[in-house]
């Protein structure tokens, strides 16, 4: 079995932070060697743990976005 390799190449803020210090981020992740994507997951302090998350493409995330700001 291959190794699972990930790679943070941008982050773009932290969203929250919980009591226990992991922290909520929207970053351009890379898994596996794979295309990077737009990702929403919780990180531990060290970053060497993650919680499951959601990836987007760059227009789902523009979507996405859109319908945030359609809230009210």
């Amino acid at each position: 079995m291959s190794d699972f390799k990930y790679q943070i190449l941008e982050n773009y803020g932290v969203l929250s932070v919980s009591d226990n210090g992991w922290t909520k981020e929207l970053n351009l992740v890379s898994f596996n060697d794979q295309i990077p994507k737009y990702d929403i997951r919780e990180w531990s302090p060290d970053r060497r743990k993650m919680s499951r998350g959601l990836r987007f493409e760059k227009a789902e995330l523009i979507k996405l976005g859109d319908i945030i700001s359609d809230l009210e």
